[in-house]
């Protein structure tokens, strides 16, 4: 079902020519910065692959990829991608890119199973990233560091919009926190997942919640993810599991927690058939992409992917994702949107 946030009194503080101006900078800088930080280079991505090679993102296995048939292929079929995940691990290999260096993409997909709302649209843009890294980075220090670099990009981003739209004020702190998401378990034992983000991020501004699908002390987790690219199950020198996490800054506008990026350590051999047993999800060993990660034909990686829309809606002050990008919405939605001050576009 869609579900449609209506902050009281909201109004857009840009008109649609500026935004349309502010959406053109942000993508621009945001992107070089993100690539200086972590030394990547641009590479054009597919907007669909083969269906069955084990290349697309199962995203938490029950989204529904929409597919199409190829006339001449006789009719195989291909699925618009949920994400590149595995397909920029399979790139990095294939143009033998060096330990410290990757690559980032412009990522376009259709997720049919979204429910629609004002952080969530059928259409996703992303930037899409992955690094070479060595056996000796996968903890979770390497994984901190670099998700200092890429706020860093995000901090000096907001200040950009700001020198352009003196009325944005800067709200970022300049350092972001970490949490494990087990701790914040236990610190807000009474709580939902998403009640927790919404006030470990209002307390601090900008938070890392570190392991996303592993299983908790409680026995659930606290947001699911496929066993084929991120490791989640991995146990840190800490003890704690996981050597992935999401980034989360707070949201003046929709007084919320917003999402802006995903991102992880990638499987090793051991990791994929630890995690592709507990998933009972043994039969993808079999697939394209897991035969040549199994047989050490993929390089270690660290990746993720950062929302595009949801980045410029943040900086903009926009209350609906679908003031920054054009897809399909409810008709009851766009009326009620555009009675609360959303136009959609």
């Amino acid at each position: 079902m869609s579900y449609l946030i209506k902050p009281t009194g909201y109004k857009a503080l840009l008109n649609l020519s500026q935004t349309e101006m502010g959406i053109k900078k942000i993508k621009d800088f945001f992107q070089q910065n993100l690539s200086s930080e972590l030394r990547l280079r641009r590479v054009t991505a597919p907007l669909f692959v083969l269906k069955g090679m084990g290349i697309n993102d199962d995203l938490n296995g029950t989204e529904r990829a929409v597919t199409f048939p190829i006339k001449d292929l006789d009719d195989a079929k291909a699925e618009i991608v949920h994400s590149l995940a595995k397909w920029k691990r399979l790139t990095l290999a294939d143009y033998q890119i060096e330990k410290g260096y990757g690559i980032y993409t412009d990522m376009n997909a259709i997720r049919s199973d979204e429910e629609l709302g004002n952080l969530h649209s059928l259409y996703v843009d992303q930037w899409d990233w992955e690094r070479v890294m060595g056996a000796e980075e996968r903890n979770i220090d390497f994984l901190k560091e670099i998700v200092r670099r890429i706020y860093a990009a995000m901090v000096r981003t907001e200040y950009l919009v700001y020198e352009m739209f003196p009325e944005i004020r800067p709200t970022l702190p300049q350092q972001i926190r970490f949490i494990h998401s087990d701790d914040l378990l236990q610190k807000y034992p009474t709580f939902t997942p998403k009640e927790r983000e919404d006030a470990i991020t209002k307390e601090y501004g900008a938070v890392f919640i570190i392991g996303i699908g592993c299983k908790l002390s409680n026995g659930e987790k606290h947001d699911g993810r496929a066993p084929d690219y991120d490791d989640w199950s991995t146990i840190a020198e800490n003890g704690q599991v996981g050597l992935n996490g999401d980034l989360l800054v707070w949201d003046n506008v929709l007084n919320r927690s917003l999402e802006l990026s995903s991102m992880g350590i990638r499987v090793d051999k051991a990791a994929l058939l630890r995690q592709l047993e507990i998933c009972n999800a043994q039969e993808r060993k079999e697939l394209y992409f897991h035969k040549r990660l199994l047989n050490g034909e993929l390089p270690l990686s660290i990746g993720g992917g950062i929302g595009q829309s949801r980045l410029c809606m943040f900086y903009l002050r926009k209350a609906h994702i679908g003031e920054i990008q054009a897809s399909i919405w409810p008709e009851e939605m766009r009326r009620e949107a555009r009675a609360a001050g959303m136009y959609l576009i």
